[in-house]
């Protein structure tokens, strides 16, 4: 299989373990991430976000595909039972593939939005192991063992450490392969880095036991820059991107949609138009898997454009203004207004404000509380080895990640409806 990519260039899936992603590509589960977007409701603030989590999917499998050729490349001292195997490579490529084949419609929103439903990580583990699905079909044909083997890879285990850190870790191909393609879509630089150089000074760390497998290292006379670069692009990209202010008050805006939708369901009342997983997961009742396979970005949009029309004002109300993209507005606290004291208090006073003009302030005030650690204590550190001396911390290398190392990244936000926007502001801003 060859495939053009508008990031990545040619990629190509020919060798025999490759075979592996055009054989599970087509099945029903894969497929359904082309419905997925990858950034959520992201276009909203940036137009040309509206990539998939297919074309993601892909991405991380190529970036695997590069990773095991250069784990290859450096792994003629390892003992054999430490190398990337056929098997193995095959194993990690599918777990790469797979890793997102669980997501929930507009990134994380559905799983937020109603209370007690499995996170994706929980719905891809089962859509690799229930019999019923395409994809674990697909894997048993070619090993009755390999859908435990991806769950395991997917969850970030596996008995070579650096093959599972690199499904699931710090510097793994998801994140590889998310920030050149959110960065390309969203036409924010900030978050290209040099894949090439990275994978290319990448080592292996000294093993004081040689029957443990070594860690993953970064070559300190070539790839400290490269490192220090990918790391930065995360941190810029969630600076620009990720916590945009648009994008997290349309986030907030269907999550309130949706709890609004599952209060009106537990009290009875019937929404035309409501997948049966929102029904179900409203109701506090499992949600079976093909149910919860039924719901993509497409048919939430819908479910929420039948819902202009309920009964329920706020419901109805608040749908219309997501489709129209009336967007509530944000108030950034700072200083002593951030603090969790003071973001309380400026909350009440916006909910006051609401309250006066006639306004659910559960429904038309929210506060919003983001937050990201770009670079902290992992629990599979990338060290950095030198021509002499042992494999050291990046952060005791490195002049820049020394001072990021555990500092979060925080956006503390009231989202209030347009029409109050004026008097809060007024009341907060003094």
């Amino acid at each position: 299989m060859i495939l053009r990519d508008p990031v990545h260039g040619l990629v190509a899936f020919e060798a025999e373990e490759e075979s592996i992603v055009p054989i599970v590509m087509d099945t029903p589960e894969v497929q359904r991430l082309r419905h997925v977007r990858q950034l959520g409701v992201t276009s909203l603030a940036f137009p040309g976000a509206e990539h998939t989590r297919f074309a993601h999917a892909i991405g991380s499998a190529h970036v695997m595909k590069l990773l095991v050729a250069r784990l290859r490349a450096i792994q003629s001292a390892l003992p054999f039972w430490q190398q990337v195997t056929t098997d193995r490579a095959r194993d990690a490529l599918a777990a790469a593939f797979l890793h997102d084949v669980g997501h929930g419609p507009l990134s994380h929103l559905f799983e937020d939005a109603i209370p007690g439903t499995p996170h994706h990580e929980a719905w891809t583990e089962r859509i690799l192991l229930d019999p019923s699905t395409g994809v674990h079909k697909k894997l048993t044909a070619l090993d009755p063992q390999m859908p435990e083997r991806v769950a395991a890879l997917v969850r970030g285990e596996h008995e070579l450490p650096f093959l599972a850190n690199a499904v699931s870790g710090t510097f793994d191909v998801d994140r590889c392969d998310y920030l050149l393609r959110d960065a390309h879509a969203t036409g924010v630089r900030y978050g290209v880095y040099d894949l090439d150089w990275l994978l290319r000074s990448l080592r292996f760390a000294p093993s004081a036991d040689a029957k443990t497998a070594p860690a993953l290292a970064i070559d300190g006379a070539k790839g400290l820059p490269a490192i220090e670069a990918f790391l930065l692009a995360r941190l810029f990209m969630f600076q620009q991107v990720y916590l945009h202010k648009a994008t997290r008050s349309a986030e907030w805006m269907i999550r309130t949609v949706l709890a609004r939708a599952a209060t009106r369901l537990m009290d009875g009342e019937r929404l035309e138009g409501t997948p049966r997983a929102i029904e179900l997961g409203a109701a506090g009742e499992p949600i079976p898997l093909g149910e919860y396979l039924a719901l993509d970005d497409d048919r939430l949009f819908m479910a929420m454009r039948s819902w202009e029309s309920a009964k329920d004002p706020i419901l109805s109300d608040l749908a219309k203004r997501v489709r129209g993209r009336e967007l509530f507005k944000t108030f950034e606290l700072f200083g002593e207004q951030a603090t969790i004291e003071g973001r309380e208090n400026a909350h009440a006073t916006a909910r006051e404000i609401a309250e006066k003009r006639g306004l659910d302030p559960d429904y038309y005030v929210g506060l919003d509380a983001a937050s990201d650690t770009p670079f902290g204590a992992e629990a599979d550190p990338l060290y950095v080895v030198f021509a002499k001396g042992p494999a050291r911390p990046l952060s005791d290398v490195s002049f820049l990640l020394s001072r990021l190392a555990g500092q979060v990244l925080s956006r503390i936000r009231l989202i209030v409806a347009p029409e109050l926007r004026e008097e809060v502001t007024s009341a907060l801003a003094g």
